[in-house]
């Protein structure tokens, strides 16, 4: 028997009641299964329009008519010092922040900058992919510590951490809030990453690219605490990396900030990419300022959707048996444990019901899902109708 999707009362905002047709956009997510009616939710990429304000900041700059090699133009890292300011009571200098093309990058760049050859880079799992690869593309190791799973969080195992780490152990990589489980680290858990990491002489790199998007820090939920923010000496020798993508969906426009106390770092940053680090798009540039300057208003509606789609996934995944997740806290992501199901392969379960989501199996997680609930409301309610058909039998 085939459970109904729960779907609430909410009213639809209109921001976010359609989305644009992205098939055959060249869309790394819509183009995956072009010729099979499957409905992709792996890329965490959104389905929706930009923001009016920036998609017109980007117009102003094309009619602009230059489009040469450009550095941080001068409202660049103003505009992320006021956004952090504003959201998250952190207090960032404008010299202490330089552009980079992505998230990924920056990572990339902190592995060769910031750990010798063959030196290690601890980070927890399941995560975001790239963290699993970036360390051996660099030369460098990569030390996995599971986080531990209950029924309703994912934390922290500290022994597990402890007995992880080894004396050519050079950064810790967070990422915070965490992809794919949706977790805010809270305050006490950052100081104990910062205790570690002075311990054994490490440092910290948090990705915090999807710290705008906590779903119930306005209803009373878990706010984000910027690592570096900590008073800590290891947090105010970290490296954090942000970008405007995931929240204003501008992943495609390759823009991203890292933000360091050691300006020595920050002038070495473009060459310890060795010649493969091209200068951020001066439509980057613009899209990124508008978003942190005028977004805040789309954003907190995004929220809502988001938090609402959360909601209708937990209920829906309650409703099928085999299936658990733990409720996300943040991100558009929901990420499900397949195991009981008796399903040898999930994610080919899901795309013979017509979905395509991420494979745990790249998470270090195998038998595991992620699903992207970036679209929509009745695209989405769909999707969890076709996720119970996957596990039907």
């Amino acid at each position: 028997m085939i459970m109904d999707v729960p779907v609430t009362s909410q009213p639809i905002d209109p921001l976010f009641a359609t989305a644009p047709d992205r098939r055959g956009t060249g869309s790394e997510k819509w183009d995956r299964w072009t010729d099979r009616d499957v409905i992709p939710t792996w890329v965490a990429d959104l389905d929706f329009r930009a923001p009016d304000v920036v998609l017109e900041a980007m117009r102003a700059r094309v009619d602009h008519g230059v489009f040469g090699y450009t550095d941080p133009p001068p409202g660049f890292a103003p505009a992320l010092c006021e956004h952090l300011a504003r959201r998250h009571g952190w207090q960032v200098e404008p010299d202490q922040i330089t552009s980079t093309p992505g998230v990924v990058n920056g990572l990339a760049i902190t592995a060769r900058l910031l750990a010798e050859p063959a030196s290690g880079i601890i980070t927890f799992t399941p995560v975001y992919p790239p963290f699993l690869s970036l360390p051996g593309l660099a030369g460098r190791e990569c030390i996995r510590v599971p986080l531990a799973q209950s029924e309703t969080a994912w934390t922290i195992d500290w022994d597990a951490l402890e007995a992880a780490v080894t004396p050519t152990t050079k950064l810790f990589w967070l990422c915070h809030p965490h992809n794919p489980t949706g977790t805010v680290f809270g305050r006490d858990d950052l100081v104990g990453i910062a205790e570690f990491a002075a311990r054994h002489g490490l440092t910290v790199v948090s990705d915090e690219i999807w710290s705008d998007l906590l779903l119930d820090d306005d209803h009373g939920g878990p706010r984000h605490v910027p690592f570096a923010s900590l008073d800590h000496p290891k947090a105010r020798d970290a490296i954090t990396l942000v970008a405007p993508s995931k929240t204003w969906n501008l992943a495609g426009l390759g823009c991203a900030a890292a933000i360091c106390r050691d300006r020595g770092i920050l002038k070495q940053w473009r060459a310890a990419g060795g010649g493969l680090v091209p200068m951020v798009n001066p439509i980057g540039y613009a899209a990124a300022e508008a978003a942190w300057r005028f977004g805040d208003d789309w954003r907190r509606r995004l929220v809502s959707v988001l938090r609402h789609h959360r909601d209708l996934a937990v209920a829906a995944v309650a409703g099928i048996p085999g299936l658990t997740c733990v409720p996300p806290q943040a991100t558009y992501l929901v990420w499900i444990d397949c195991r009981g199901t008796g399903v040898a392969d999930a994610e080919a379960a899901c795309v013979a019901a017509g979905i395509g989501p991420s494979d745990g199996k790249h998470f270090a997680a195998p038998g595991f899902i992620r699903l992207n609930t970036g679209c929509p409301t009745p695209l989405f309610v769909e999707i969890l109708r076709r996720l119970a058909l996957a596990f039907a039998a």
